[in-house]
């Protein structure tokens, strides 16, 4: 494997750092505290390419690679310090966007990328209901056919960009199986996005209960085959998030080693910084050693993606170390700085609640445990 980066991707990886730093970061803090999206934020990234990016210009969009799309979800977090930022951009990207350029008929590909890669439109998807999260295939929402239409009833929850979402990829159960299909959420009477939901973390990025309503949808609205969409479709987004959507972890735990090494040079305590104290030098080593090892397993997991070889387990195993590594580096974050670290003037705080969605959103650590072991085992 050959993890080194071309001179485009070094440039890329500069420019999105830059986005990151002169568009998103301002305010962070201040869209956290409040939990709201910021529409001026999507708007300006937009412009630079950010909501296209790994969907081929034919669409609209810039055709990155795996490894490109891991670059920009990188630089942003790093630059942006708004975890809320990368989780709407990613269920834009991998959940909201992706499965149609992978799964959509021709006519679905025109009719909705060049909207969705040129920010226009913002992508969702929705899947988890409040009886089937981890178990994907325990959905209750229905599917039936009524003429040439299909009627989807139903209550979603957890859904990224729900109240924001133009087009929502909704997850039903039809007689033949679990089916995919595109809504056009803001037009559609049936689509009802419910309460918002007031999350611990990542709280710039809306979440919401959406419900079906006797929502009618026509046959052209069917993504992939009818009773096919687990295993062909919500797999394959789950597997995105687990090596794309990842990267943003990755960016999240730099941005906090930064902060943290900024913050011991500066703090003085019996009279030198409290840097030069081997106790904390040892705190900031380990958040270093827990970086090189979640960044590593991220970008090997992506790298075998790219290159279309067997990578569940590598996915999984990035997976767990990135859910359990940045709780660590976050809370290592908060301990030297002491007291100021459990204010929320202070990134530290907001890093850890963060840092939690990744073992818990897009499978669980527990999931991924079963995963690998099913594998190992057969």
């Amino acid at each position: 494997m050959d993890f080194s980066l071309t001179p485009e991707q070094q440039a890329l990886f500069a420019s999105m750092l830059k986005l990151g730093q002169d568009v998103i970061a301002p305010g962070a803090a201040d869209r956290d505290k409040s939990g709201v999206w910021d529409p001026a934020v999507w708007k300006a990234t937009s412009a630079a390419g950010v909501a296209g990016l790994p969907i081929p210009a034919e669409y609209g969009g810039s055709g990155g690679s795996i490894l490109d799309c891991c670059l920009v979800n990188e630089a942003l977090a790093q630059g942006g310090k708004d975890g809320g930022f990368g989780l709407s951009l990613g269920a834009h990207w991998v959940i909201g966007s992706v499965p149609i350029w992978l799964h959509g008929t021709e006519e679905q590909r025109q009719r909705y990328l060049p909207g969705l890669t040129s920010g226009e439109l913002i992508g969702a998807w929705a899947s988890t209901e409040p009886e089937a999260g981890s178990d994907a295939g325990g959905i209750l929402t229905t599917a039936r056919r009524d003429g040439d239409d299909w009627v989807l009833n139903g209550t979603k929850i957890f859904i990224t960009n729900g109240p924001l979402a133009d087009v929502c990829t909704v997850l039903a159960r039809a007689p033949e199986g679990p089916t995919a299909y595109i809504v056009e959420a803001k037009t559609n009477p049936g689509f009802k996005v419910g309460r918002e939901l007031d999350k611990m973390g990542c709280r710039s990025s809306p979440t919401a209960e959406i419900h079906l309503d006797e929502c009618r949808v026509p046959q052209s609205a069917v993504l992939g085959e009818v009773g096919s969409a687990l295993w062909k479709i919500a797999f394959e987004c789950f597997d995105w998030e687990r090596t794309v959507m990842l990267a943003a972890t990755v960016g999240g735990m730099r941005s906090t080693i930064d902060e943290t090494i900024r913050y011991a040079k500066d703090r003085q305590q019996f009279g030198k910084p409290i840097a030069h104290f081997q106790a904390i030098a040892h705190k900031i080593a380990q958040m270093e050693i827990n970086y090189q090892v979640v960044k590593n397993a991220v970008y090997k997991a992506a790298w075998l993606k790219q290159h279309d070889r067997p990578h569940v387990i590598e996915a999984s195993t990035a997976k767990v170390l990135a859910g359990e590594l940045s709780v660590q580096n976050a809370l290592e974050s908060i301990q030297i700085h002491g007291g100021y670290g459990y204010l929320r003037d202070f990134p530290a705080e907001r890093a850890l609640r963060d840092a939690k969605l990744t073992s818990i959103g897009g499978g669980t650590t527990e999931i991924q445990k079963m995963i690998i072991s099913r594998t190992l085992l057969g």
